[in-house]
């Protein structure tokens, strides 16, 4: 992966964890909401840090080891953002575009391991 390729994927999983820690903050200060929240926030913003080691990686298979925990990631902050989405507990205008960007580096993520693993 080229360097500005990595920075600019550094800068956009460090906005998605500013903007997750800014929702979570929003949610409800219920059971429920604090469960789902500290969720999420776990799994928001450990993308962007596991990002960060898989960048220091050893080896092209650590470095794809360590994409694969950064998807595992992504895809439960996802999960959480849809349950939220359904449940009403904030509007789905403040919770699609996060989403959205979800989505968006999940497939960045997916295809940087197919790429590494096919160079492997």
């Amino acid at each position: 992966m080229d360097a500005h390729h990595e920075n600019t994927l550094t800068e956009r999983l460090l906005d998605f964890t500013v903007r997750i820690i800014k929702l979570v903050n929003a949610l409800p200060k219920t059971s429920i909401g604090k469960h789902i929240g500290g969720q999420l926030v776990r799994s928001g913003t450990s993308s962007g840090a596991n990002y960060e080691e898989a960048c220091g990686a050893e080896s092209r298979t650590d470095f794809a080891h360590k994409l694969s925990i950064v998807l595992k990631e992504l895809k439960e902050s996802r999960f959480w953002l849809r349950v939220i989405s359904r449940t009403g507990i904030i509007t789905s205008k403040r919770v699609e575009p996060r989403l959205q960007e979800c989505e968006e580096l999940c497939a960045i993520i997916a295809r940087s391991i197919i790429t590494t693993k096919g160079e492997i």
